[in-house]
């Protein structure tokens, strides 16, 4: 079926069942599609560790994940009606209600962004802080996202402008990979278990580090909410014994990620996801385990923190004001014991 026809289908499909609820009831019980921004990245592990976990299906849920490379690409599916919900960064709430869209995040998974900036070891010499940048290629994962945001003002608290150097979107995984081993990009944003995997061959080293709390206040000031869930209000008013359980089963999830070793987590996860080396993902696991939220909750001061970042660097928020008590809410999470 035309991609296309199958995403007016499914809007039309979603608007009716919406319609038929009433006012802050669920609809019929059905098939909940929560699009992923990069499925096998550690910062959204807990929507397939979720699923492992047979969590979904404990509070009577029909979840199916699917996954596209890069959260815009993701925001845009919810958009478009094509999925009820997105595992993505926070910060797209934000972005959204400056173009009049009313997304809210209803359950946090990280605390932090889980981020790393790598800088290639041909290129270690001449960057050793985001203040050596000028004239440099900065790889993010795509124009707009939530990478360049973050690299444009890590390196404005360096006095670094975003005409200074370039920027070059490269994707994540292997894309980034090749990117840098190329030379393509003198240093870039991504995540685990890329990090590790270029550590290990030592064609990288880490330049900003912000997979803990420690790591994340240096760098940007504050706690930074990152992955989350995120819904569109309209869904949310007419589906909120599904947010319910949805924020049931994801907050269990965390519970299950802070009370278990990594090596016990990854023993949980497909086999694809860690291929011939699965010491290594045990490894980029472990590196990752601090970021993760303990409850779900929005953590006091990161919206803020958050729309500091975008007001700076993303033209749509630059001068808008934004309502934060709209783009989350911890309603749901609160409800679970």
């Amino acid at each position: 079926m035309n991609k296309n026809i199958r995403r007016t289908l499914i809007s039309l499909a979603v608007a009716g069942a919406t319609l038929m609820a009433l006012p802050g009831q669920a609809a019929a019980a059905g098939k909940i599609t929560i699009m992923v921004g990069g499925i096998t990245k550690m910062v959204y592990l807990p929507a397939k560790l979720a699923e492992q976990l047979g969590y979904f299906k404990e509070e009577g849920l029909d979840v199916e994940l699917q996954s596209q490379p890069a959260g815009v690409d993701a925001e845009n599916e919810l958009l478009a009606g094509a999925v009820q919900a997105v595992v993505g960064f926070y910060d797209h709430s934000i972005d959204l209600q400056s173009k009049g869209k009313e997304i809210s995040a209803i359950v946090i998974f990280g605390q932090v962004p889980g981020e790393v900036e790598l800088v290639s070891t041909k290129a270690a010499a001449s960057i050793k802080s985001m203040a050596d940048v000028k004239g440099k290629t900065l790889g993010v994962t795509g124009l707009g996202s939530s990478t360049n945001f973050l690299t444009q003002y890590l390196a404005s608290r360096h006095g670094i402008t975003s005409n200074q150097y370039s920027v070059l979107p490269v994707g994540a995984d292997n894309t980034f990979i090749a990117a840098m081993k190329q030379g393509r990009i003198d240093a870039g944003m991504t995540t685990e278990p890329t990090v590790s995997q270029m550590l290990k061959t030592g064609e990288a080293s880490v330049l900003v580090d912000m997979r803990s709390v420690e790591g994340t206040v240096k760098a940007l000031g504050g706690l930074y909410p990152a992955s989350s869930l995120y819904v569109q209000r309209n869904w949310l008013n007419g589906h909120k014994d599904d947010a319910a359980k949805l924020a049931r089963a994801f907050v269990k999830t965390l519970k299950f990620i802070k009370t278990h070793s990594a090596a016990e987590i990854a023993d949980k996860m497909p086999k694809d996801y860690y291929g011939n080396n699965k010491a290594l993902y045990v490894q980029a696991l472990e590196n990752s385990l601090p970021m993760y939220s303990a409850d779900g909750k929005m953590p006091v001061g990161g919206p803020e923190t958050v729309l500091s970042v975008l007001s700076g660097f993303n033209p749509n928020v630059k001068g808008k004001h934004i309502d934060l008590s709209k783009t989350y809410t911890n309603e749901f999470v609160n409800q679970v014991k």
